[in-house]
């Protein structure tokens, strides 16, 4: 990413986006989907149905920017957001970027007379 981390906000739109749409309608969806500025610099992070294309679109102070990622193989995870659309860290986008995905395992205590 070419952007200083601590200003850039990264939301994940939580439905399943159409591939298909280019700036117009992703910027529609973001305007519908977050109650932000959408032409604030934030990024606006889109995954298909099928969860194996990604669409990252964001406002530059001259225009819109648009990446799209396919994978050969595997599929994003839209883990970071249940339910609706939310917030991510950068941390979390480069993650998914990477088919990174972190699985946090918490072991219970148990008495050894139990066990």
């Amino acid at each position: 990413m070419f952007f200083p981390e601590g200003r850039i906000r990264v939301f994940l739109y939580g439905q399943a986006a159409d591939m298909r749409q280019s700036y117009d309608g992703l910027y529609a969806l973001a305007r519908q989907g977050f109650e932000v500025d959408v032409l604030a610099g934030h990024m606006f992070v889109f995954i298909n149905r099928r969860q194996t294309q990604m669409k990252v679109l964001y406002f530059d102070r001259s225009g819109w920017c648009l990446w799209c990622k396919r994978l050969e193989s595997g599929k994003f995870s839209r883990k970071g957001v249940q339910g609706g659309s939310g917030e991510i860290d950068c941390t979390a986008l480069k993650l998914m970027l990477e088919g990174i995905e972190v699985r946090r395992r918490h072991k219970r205590y148990q008495h050894p007379a139990r066990r």
